[in-house]
């Protein structure tokens, strides 16, 4: 993770450097410029979460066996205890936000509570716990400015250079339209990059539930019913979509792909998959197909993915062989 964070702020820096030179910028006013964006969107995002989300905090003492729940597993964590909402949506999914982790947001959706067993949401506040001791959501928020900031930046070079199509024959336009284009490459470099980062922070995060709950079973479950619970009430894409355990699209492309060869899997032949049918077909799915899956551009690794590191972890675990060391082994 650290390598990845250092190749997405050296490719940056690079970005800049050419952008300097080509428009001839200075370079204090790029890098203070850059740095100003970063810090706005770190000091507002928490903010843009709670109003895109709607998101309800909950009273002490208004849902115990919650509280109780994730107070233990923070204390075992060595962290806070976070503050903790909800979210009227019936679907299951859940998320962690905020500046530090002393001050981080724990929420969880409606549908989360009512559709998965104790031990699997146990299994997820253990995987969003660890977001918040791996400081994620921090590094995320500051780091998802980085391919905003390329984009932007192309948009208004191309925006200038419509504006008078003559200066592209001089040299001044030369300049800006070659920004412009770099621009928009590095937009899209930076991008995969960042999801990358994304994608390797959930795969942590799912160790860690491992670990701290030593179930990892629990949360594989729990990821098969979110996934197949997204992909019955598939909505647009969220701007915290990078922040949820499951992203509701990729979630819903997910099912949809094992639906297409829904009779291989179909076993009562009904013609409808369960969460039961879907479970096994997940487990074939991590066997033998996720290794080809294009991941450049999802927020979050296939489930498929997933489950197969929880087994292995689980396999280590039935072994005896398995410790806080080797937490993060197989991701």
């Amino acid at each position: 993770m650290v390598l990845t964070i250092l190749t997405a702020l050296a490719f940056f820096a690079a970005f800049l450097a050419i952008l300097m030179a080509l428009l001839r910028i200075n370079p204090i006013f790029a890098v203070f410029g850059a740095l100003i964006f970063i810090f706005f969107q770190y000091a507002i995002g928490p903010s843009l979460v709670v109003i895109s989300t709607k998101l309800r905090y909950l009273r002490s003492g208004e849902h115990p066996w919650l509280e109780s729940v994730v107070r233990d597993i923070s204390t075992r964590s060595g962290i806070p205890m976070p503050k903790l909402a909800i979210v009227s949506d019936p679907t299951p999914n859940a998320f962690t936000f905020g500046h530090t982790a002393g001050n981080a947001t724990l929420a969880v959706n409606t549908g989360l509570l009512e559709k998965l067993n104790q031990d699997e949401i146990k299994g997820v506040i253990g995987h969003e716990v660890g977001h918040i001791k791996h400081k994620d959501f921090i590094v995320m928020t500051m780091l998802s400015a980085l391919p905003l900031i390329a984009y932007l930046v192309a948009r208004g070079l191309f925006w200038s250079t419509d504006i008078d199509t003559r200066r592209k024959k001089e040299r001044g336009g030369s300049a800006v339209l070659a920004a412009a284009i770099i621009s928009y490459i590095a937009y899209i470099a930076s991008l995969v990059i960042v999801l990358r980062l994304s994608r390797l922070r959930e795969h942590f995060a799912d160790a860690y539930s491992a670990y701290i709950t030593g179930s990892p079973r629990s949360l594989e479950s729990a990821l098969t019913k979110i996934a197949y619970g997204l992909s019955l009430q598939p909505e647009e894409p969220s701007g915290v979509r990078m922040f949820y355990i499951s992203d509701p699209a990729q979630a819903a492309s997910e099912v949809k792909s094992i639906l297409d060869r829904k009779y291989q899997y179909d076993l009562d032949r009904d013609g409808v998959l369960d969460e039961r049918e879907l479970a096994l077909a997940m487990e074939q799915e991590a066997k033998s197909h996720w290794r080809g899956i294009n991941e450049s551009f999802m927020t979050h690794p296939p489930t498929f993915k997933r489950i197969l590191l929880l087994r292995q972890i689980d396999e280590e675990m039935r072994r005896g062989r398995y410790t806080f060391k080797d937490a993060y082994r197989y991701v």
